[in-house]
């Protein structure tokens, strides 16, 4: 069996390399071919070309290099019809995936798989209908996708969210954290301002605001900020202003950098986040949570009236439980963001419902079950009659 993977980012490389994994456990003899990262070309993948030459995000970044990306996709469909490959599984990248999709389509009656479901629950759902007219297949993160995407005439497995195979810190290993930084049985606090400059820029002003307000009712709490190594700088220059004079994790340079995160992580009583995969990571180790994310006016009035749910973080979304508090758009400021924050790092009983909420997430995530490379190599077989 030959089959034809592209991923376009990192998290999508991620997710290729532990689908191929999954694939040669299950069909020893299978071949690859097709565009990935580092990880699927570790499990056999020999790249058409380099995979961070689609690695680019927003209007701004995509116009100039649009003649580029649009060569390398026609480049890469004249190769899935040359190698002619049982299947065509494309990984995230909706724009450059779905438009390979839609020209290996209009040539070949090859199946198509794209791997991660569009949030069409939240936003913007007329894409499953018209990703249903270039798509076969599509394996789920989330268990309740499938439904939305079966509506419009595809197959669709949930097959796990990645997040579930990734490790999580112990007790001992949070315990040496604390001691290894100073803080012993202080009460201790992450926050997580953003991974991108303009999220830091915007929230990191209002969260330092909100520690204020924090450590006014826990005096003795402790501020751990596990930068995100994109903005490592940005992150440490923001800090500096802050209250309670937060131990800043660099990443640079800091080959045991995501320990010592996860080891942060564990031993927190609380956590202060912007929205994001991050709220997900801490809900995997369990770290009690309040979110906050602000934007421009403007695209706070767009994606506000777009949005069909009310809520952005997955342990809500999941549970269908306001278990975590947020403070999205014009809610996010300083004063109930921070009293929210210090009464979860006080209140004994909001915490252990975020523990059972975030328990539960996980377990519906796929935690305890196969690994979801495997889950969705398995899926991608049965789809093929194999």
């Amino acid at each position: 069996m030959k089959l034809y993977l592209l991923a376009g980012e990192p998290s999508g490389d991620k997710l290729g390399g532990a689908l191929m994994a999954g694939l040669k456990a299950l069909l020893p003899d299978v071949e690859f071919a097709g565009v990935g990262g580092p990880l699927m070309e570790a499990e056999g993948l020999s790249s058409l070309f380099p995979m961070d030459e689609l690695s680019v995000m927003g209007i701004a970044e995509v116009l100039p290099k649009y003649p580029e990306l649009k060569r390398r996709l026609n480049q890469t469909a004249d190769d899935v019809i040359a190698k002619a490959p049982d299947a065509l599984i494309t990984i995230d990248s909706p724009d450059f995936s779905l438009r390979l999709a839609r020209l290996v389509k209009e040539r070949s009656d090859i199946r198509t798989v794209h791997y991660v479901a569009p949030s069409v629950w939240a936003w913007r759902a007329g894409r499953a209908a018209k990703m249903a007219k270039s798509i076969d297949h599509v394996l789920a993160l989330l268990p309740f996708e499938p439904p939305y995407m079966e509506a419009e005439g595809m197959r669709c497995d949930f097959v796990g969210h990645p997040i579930v195979a990734e490790p999580v810190a112990s007790m001992a290993e949070a315990d040496a954290f604390r001691k290894g930084k100073g803080i012993g049985d202080a009460p201790m606090l992450v926050v997580l301002p953003g991974s991108r400059r303009a999220e830091v820029g915007r929230l990191a002003p209002i969260f330092g605001e909100a520690l204020r307000v924090v450590l006014g009712q826990v005096p003795k709490a402790r501020v751990v900020v596990p930068a995100a190594r994109p903005v490592a700088s940005a992150v440490i220059e923001a800090v500096a202003t802050w209250p309670g004079a937060p131990i800043v994790l660099d990443p640079r340079g800091d080959p045991q950098a995501d320990r010592m995160k996860r080891a942060a992580f564990r031993a927190a009583d609380a956590a202060l986040a912007a929205s994001g995969t991050v709220s997900l990571e801490l809900a995997a180790s369990e770290t009690p949570m309040v979110v906050a994310y602000d934007m421009n006016w403007l695209s706070w009035q767009i994606m506000s009236r777009m949005a069909k749910v009310d809520t952005v973080t997955l342990v809500n979304l999941v549970t269908g439980r306001k278990a975590i508090p947020e403070f999205l758009g014009p809610a996010c400021q300083p004063k109930p963001v921070g009293e929210a924050l210090a009464t979860l790092m006080t209140d004994d009983r909001q915490r252990a419902f975020q523990h059972a909420a975030m328990s539960e997430t996980m377990t519906a995530l796929g935690r305890g079950g196969e690994a979801p490379g495997l889950r969705a190599a398995r899926a991608v077989l049965d789809g093929l009659g194999r």
